[in-house]
């Protein structure tokens, strides 16, 4: 993805210490201290995971991850489990059902 003057790849160790410059730089101590500022794929499981929690389509999700929906479930799944009542009212809203809590 990144590439030096001569063309050949950025190693992984200079990508690191150029982000955590990067990140000193721009972020106060408790952001950098936060677990999604680990690295970057923790910057990506947090998108996914806050893509799904806030009802985006699985499939959906999994098309922008560049995953399948049973990769994206295997890794994810905990993400979307609980949300029992979230689906139930869902349905009920599609039938048709009256809201009890209005």
């Amino acid at each position: 993805m990144f590439v030096r003057s001569t063309g050949k790849p950025v190693t992984y160790g200079t990508f690191a210490n150029i982000r955590q410059k990067a990140r000193q730089l721009t972020l106060s101590k408790v952001e950098c201290a936060s677990p999604p500022a680990e690295d970057p794929y923790s910057l990506r499981h947090a998108a996914l995971s806050t893509w799904l929690n806030n009802g985006v389509p699985p499939a959906e999700v999994a098309k922008r991850a560049g995953h399948t929906i049973e990769m994206l479930f295997r890794t994810y799944a905990k993400c979307v489990m609980g949300q029992e009542d979230l689906a139930n009212k869902r349905i009920e809203e599609a039938l048709g059902k009256p809201d009890p809590d209005l």
